[in-house]
């Protein structure tokens, strides 16, 4: 599950979708608290790891995260795992000694080589630097980190240099994500050539060097597998997995985490409760009876009786099928198709380059 300690970020990324990540507020212990108690629960059935998401959630400052890290038990019959997501412009000493201490796993948000990044501070400045300098801090400690890095312009030369600068980092996964028409930022990939080779390029890069796990990649291998030994099916009748996300200010999103902050006219806020009223549980326990999520689930249904990719996608992201189509119960997305559909295409096409049936 998603913790999100402040909205707050301190870079102002041109593609950014987040509406209120100027707004400087924390997570109270009593929000924390009432997460703890369920995450404790749970923690009696298997292990579960709480992945701490912005804004930025550095700006919380470390004597106000370790704070909220206290709220949580280790874990009764499994761990309770911690991690982190973020842009390691903030990381210093003291925050690898949490990091180390804490054994929480940190995965930074870096897009590779600059100039011309769109990743910026409030002042239009490049925070790439910025960001190395943390990850440097994190290398000195013996701390591993993955990576997400955002993508606004796909193509074969793009994957060849991400794959090489990232592998040099250190980096130990590396998960990729195309510019998307979500929140306030209104641009997105479309041109599905440039995508397909991105990806069967990238997959070139992974066969050949497996230094760097590729998040997005070893997802679809996965379903690949599943196919070829017939069990992918089973993949599409199981229940949907929620992801459910917590915010500083303790409203349970129960799916697509990027809906957080936001409404719709339709629905009002994309919420099923306040973990201060109801306890996370019983938050998640009336999801299926709210309005936008009863939605969402009929977008899932739809989804999976008209594509023959449902056991790979298990219906995309609900915030994508909002932003784009102003409806939850949408079906194919530009996500879908850029970060899926055109997936498996370059797969495919890395696959016949290789057996000497494809086009090079």
């Amino acid at each position: 599950m998603l913790l999100q300690p402040t909205p707050l970020c301190n870079l102002d990324c041109r593609y950014c979708y987040l509406p209120s990540r100027g707004l400087a507020r924390v997570m109270s212990h009593e929000v924390a608290d009432a997460v703890a108690d369920t995450v404790g629960a749970w923690s009696e059935h298997h292990p579960v790891t709480v992945l701490w998401h912005g804004g930025e959630p550095l700006t919380a400052g470390v004597s106000r995260l370790r704070g909220l890290l206290d709220r949580f038990p280790p874990g009764r019959e499994h761990p309770v795992r911690h991690s982190v997501q973020t842009n390691a412009s903030l990381i210093d000493e003291a925050w690898c000694r949490l990091f180390a201490e804490r054994r929480i796993k940190v995965s930074v948000s870096v897009d590779g080589p600059g100039p011309g990044s769109a990743r910026r501070d409030r002042a239009g400045r490049d925070a790439t630097g910025r960001a190395l300098r943390g990850i440097a801090l994190l290398r000195e400690h013996g701390i591993a980190f993955g990576a997400i890095a955002v993508v606004s312009d796909p193509s074969p030369h793009k994957a060849a240099e991400l794959h090489e600068w990232f592998a040099a980092l250190g980096c130990r996964v590396l998960g990729v994500n195309l510019v998307e028409r979500k929140g306030v930022n209104a641009s997105a990939v479309h041109d599905d050539e440039s995508v397909a080779e991105f990806w069967a390029t990238l997959a070139a890069r992974g066969r050949a060097d497996r230094s760097l796990s590729l998040r997005d990649l070893e997802h679809a291998w996965r379903y690949v597998r599943a196919e070829l030994a017939g069990v992918a099916g089973r993949w599409a009748d199981q229940p949907l997995d929620p992801l459910p996300m917590v915010t500083w200010d303790g409203q349970v999103v129960v799916l697509s985490p990027d809906l957080a902050g936001f409404s719709s006219a339709r629905h009002g806020p994309f919420t099923v409760g306040d973990v201060r009223e109801r306890g996370l549980a019983g938050c998640l326990a009336r999801a299926e009876e709210t309005p936008w999520v009863a939605e969402a689930l009929d977008g899932v249904d739809a989804c999976r009786a008209g594509c023959g990719l449902f056991a790979y996608c298990r219906g995309g992201q609900a915030a994508n099928k909002h932003f784009e189509t102003g409806r939850l119960d949408a079906t194919e997305t530009v996500f879908c198709r850029n970060s899926r559909k055109l997936l498996m295409e370059g797969l495919i096409r890395d696959a016949e380059r290789v057996a000497g049936t494809g086009p090079c």
